[in-house]
């Protein structure tokens, strides 16, 4: 597969990336393998990030919140302390809680089968093929949902994945973001298994300035081919923090299917998940 110039590539990801970040209100990797899945080795160090403005009882103000579709012009919200899960059990609450399902993310979304998937971490080996193991110590959740468009009118078949993902800090979260964009570096060509494969991956992570709807986020695109993709086609996958709380929307092309398309999709719900963070957290 021939690939454009490393240079016209970053042009491209900067580009679409942009359109991601402006898109939503509250509004952001990829199922099993590179769904929502990607998001990095097990390393959770890092930095936290700050949060923003609060009310007089130490709690968001709920003006600095927005409804998707509204750009506030810079990200102010602060989770709630006493709402953000300190045990599996509330951080499966949340997960739950927020994952978009059929009738959440755009029209005619179907449930992808397998549907779920939790309690384990993908693993990026150096050989650049991807894997499971427990979850790190970290980590207190990990929950996916898939959603696909189904194919009709000379279309093809799309595939969604959502996840969202609970550290135990904000320190945590950020460091996933960071390991995510410094795998698709490390392994442009990623194997899934099961013949599903990733290629000229670039990832972007945005300046905070331009981040309107989370503490920091994401953006990657490439090629996807599968036993049922149809030939290769289009890959965008966007992630997201808020506070502990990561979110990941991935969107694999098919047929007829535009990279605008899958922008459009993927922006679509990675704005809704993000929002029904803010909700469980605020």
């Amino acid at each position: 597969m021939k690939l454009m110039p490393v240079g016209t590539r970053v042009a491209a990801v900067a580009a679409a990336g942009m359109l991601l970040a402006g898109c939503g209100g509250s509004a952001s990797r990829g199922g099993d393998g590179p769904d929502p899945e990607p998001s990095g080795s097990v390393k959770q160090g890092g930095r936290a990030a700050d949060g923003g403005k609060t009310g007089a009882t130490g709690k968001p103000d709920a003006k600095e919140s927005t409804l998707p579709g509204a750009l506030p012009s810079a990200y102010t919200f602060t989770p709630d302390p006493a709402r953000v899960p300190k045990s599996a059990a509330q951080a499966r609450k949340l997960t739950r809680g927020a994952a978009l399902g059929e009738a959440d993310w755009t029209a005619g979304m179907v449930r992808h089968t397998p549907y779920e998937s939790g309690g384990t971490w993908p693993v990026l080996a150096d050989s650049c093929v991807w894997s499971r193991s427990a979850l790190p110590s970290g980590v207190l959740d990990r929950f996916t949902r898939r959603l696909d468009i189904p194919a009709r009118e000379g279309r093809g078949r799309v595939q969604g994945a959502v996840t969202v993902t609970v550290h135990r800090s904000a320190a945590g979260a950020d460091q996933e973001i960071k390991d995510t964009v410094q795998e698709s570096f490390r392994c442009p060509q990623q194997e899934l298994g099961g013949g599903r494969r990733l290629s000229g991956l670039m990832s972007l992570q945005f300046d905070q300035k331009d981040v309107r709807n989370a503490d920091a986020s994401l953006f990657e695109a490439g090629k996807y081919t599968g036993p049922e993709s149809g030939g290769i086609q289009d890959y965008v996958w966007t992630k997201s923090r808020i506070g502990p709380v990561t979110t990941a929307v991935s969107v694999k092309g098919a047929k007829g299917y535009s990279n605008s398309d899958l922008l459009r999709i993927a922006a679509e719900g990675g704005a809704k998940v993000l929002y029904r963070v803010e909700l469980e957290l605020k």
